[in-house]
């Protein structure tokens, strides 16, 4: 929570940039994103900002989120993928940020994220998912 604070102090006293993500899900996703933001301050990189849901009457021991940035013409640029927080209680929300420091952002590129694999507490199994043909898809919808 203190890291939370800590970036979230930083991005609003830089004056932060916010625009939208683009959010994808799998059908059977156990959990889903919302008001993902992309908050980008006058120096470092972008940050996405998001509320995680677990969709489920089960607790999440974990869940991966996975960013793709995409050129403005949809071109595939980079892919990155973070733990979110830990311990998602049953049917609630938290809020949850992603450094997107894997490569240079350029403001016409495209970000679309989404929530690739879950891990139910109490289990060894994971529940996976390939999400870059949806990411592909939302993000060819984004060109102008």
């Amino acid at each position: 929570m203190t890291l939370f604070s800590a970036l979230m102090t930083l991005a609003l006293a830089a004056g932060p940039a916010e625009k939208p993500a683009t959010v994808v899900q799998a059908p059977d996703s156990p959990v889903r994103l919302d008001r993902a933001t992309i908050l980008t301050g006058a120096d470092g990189p972008p940050v996405v900002l998001y509320a995680a849901t677990n969709l489920t009457d089960d607790q999440l021991e974990q869940f991966t989120v996975m960013a793709f940035v995409f050129k403005a013409d949809g071109t595939l640029k980079a892919r990155q993928v973070a733990p979110a927080r830990r311990t998602l209680d049953a049917r609630s929300a938290k809020y949850s940020t992603m450094v997107l420091d894997g490569s240079a952002i350029d403001p016409t590129d495209v970000i679309v994220v989404g929530v690739n694999q879950a891990q139910r507490a109490g289990s060894e199994v994971w529940w996976r998912a390939d999400l870059q043909a949806a990411a592909q898809s939302a993000a060819s919808k984004k060109k102008p």
